[in-house]
């Protein structure tokens, strides 16, 4: 048995054990896309006892983008003259009047990149096209696309701009909680966020609403022993911070990440899919860097626009629903053809359902999945 399978054995070990002593049934959120299908993809649900539950919350970033934003990405793109530079994963994202993919297939410039600085090198090398560069995702994307606008700044670029729908994941926190519509016991916290913010950010929960938080990184191993510790917490009744992925967290992050978004970006109110208008929750770019916007540039206004008739993104990733329990997965919504964002997503609450959760049996897709001695012959 390799040290890597003996650590998972044990930390599934102490998740059942704790769990024999817990006061009452506890579902515990994780928030970030990553752990999602990680936690999937080892089987972990399928390893957790009847009273311990592992939820999702708004931790996908292409699924907390509101609609009125995909609208607006589209919009952009179908303008004369104009090319949009996306990640992947925004792709395929339907809007009110299709997708940016099916923008594209209309004849829209729409390219997909994989660095922010892919968008700036071509307004650089082609000055008479005009690029717009969609930035969304969390704290961790954000200062990428902040040295994006200062690299373009230091250029002298008049034909790169950006439209911007960074989110802030403690104030969404915040606004589930203060919701008082989903009833969790503690948070898994993501790595990825926490590298740039430092776990210290994640105090505020601990302290108000007093709930265990606990950091955690994204091998099987790491999601489990997280796992363990929120259980083992919870028995204890006990809310604290705890940082189990010091490789890479540290209490107060990386602050020259945390410098480049203070420097291009100032908090504002933002509209999330799933909770609504949560202020201070998104950020616009600071008066220097106001020819960048091209929400400004082009004069598009913000969309409210519904979800998709029937599509439960909204409730799947604020923890009110799972996947199945929507009428539309795995019949009309598949990652084939997808409706809502969590389906289109890689890191999407509804793809890692259809992959691996379908008809409420876990499919563990890895021989590395997290397995007790004891369980290993249910599996």
């Amino acid at each position: 048995m390799t040290q890597r399978l003996a650590d998972s054995h044990a930390a599934i070990e102490r998740l059942l054990d704790a769990a024999k002593a817990l006061p009452k049934p506890a579902a515990f959120m994780e928030i970030c896309g990553t752990h999602t299908v990680a936690a999937f993809r080892c089987g972990l649900h399928s390893l957790m006892p009847a009273n311990v539950k592992l939820v999702s919350g708004p931790g996908c970033p292409v699924c907390v983008t509101s609609q009125g934003d995909i609208d607006m990405l589209i919009e952009l793109a179908q303008r004369p003259g104009v090319t949009l530079c996306t990640y992947g994963d925004m792709l395929r994202v339907t809007g009110a009047k299709g997708s940016l993919e099916e923008a594209r297939s209309g004849g829209a410039d729409v390219r997909v990149i994989y660095c922010s600085l892919d968008a700036v090198k071509l307004a650089a090398a082609e000055p008479k096209r005009n690029v717009v560069f969609a930035a969304v995702g969390f704290e961790t994307t954000t200062p990428a696309t902040a040295v994006a606008v200062l690299e373009a700044e230091r250029l002298g670029l008049t034909n790169f701009t950006a439209l911007v729908s960074h989110k802030r994941i403690l104030p969404a926190m915040r606004a589930l909680l203060d919701s008082k519509q989903v009833n969790v016991d503690g948070f898994m916290c993501p790595g990825h966020v926490s590298a740039i913010t430092g776990y210290a950010t994640f105090a505020t929960i601990v302290r108000r609403y007093k709930l265990p938080c606990v950091v955690a990184g994204f091998e099987d191993v790491q999601i489990a022993a997280a796992l363990a510790k929120l259980v083992e917490l919870a028995r204890d009744r006990k809310a604290s911070l705890e940082n189990l992925y010091p490789q890479v967290v540290s209490r107060w992050g990386n602050r020259r990440a945390q410098n480049l978004m203070r420097r291009v970006f100032r908090p504002v109110d933002a509209r999330w899919r799933g909770l609504g208008m949560i202020p201070d929750s998104g950020l616009a770019f600071r008066s220097r860097f106001s020819r960048f916007d091209a929400q400004s540039r082009y004069k598009i206004t913000p969309i409210d626009s519904p979800e998709p008739p029937g599509c439960r993104c909204g409730d799947v990733i604020t923890a009110r629903c799972t996947p199945a329990e929507c009428k539309l997965f795995a019949i009309a919504c598949t990652p084939v053809r997808p409706i809502g964002p969590c389906m289109v997503s890689s890191e999407g609450t509804c793809q890692a359902w259809f992959k691996y959760k379908r008809q409420g049996k876990s499919i563990a897709a890895s021989e590395d999945a997290v397995a007790t001695p004891s369980q290993e012959a249910r599996l």
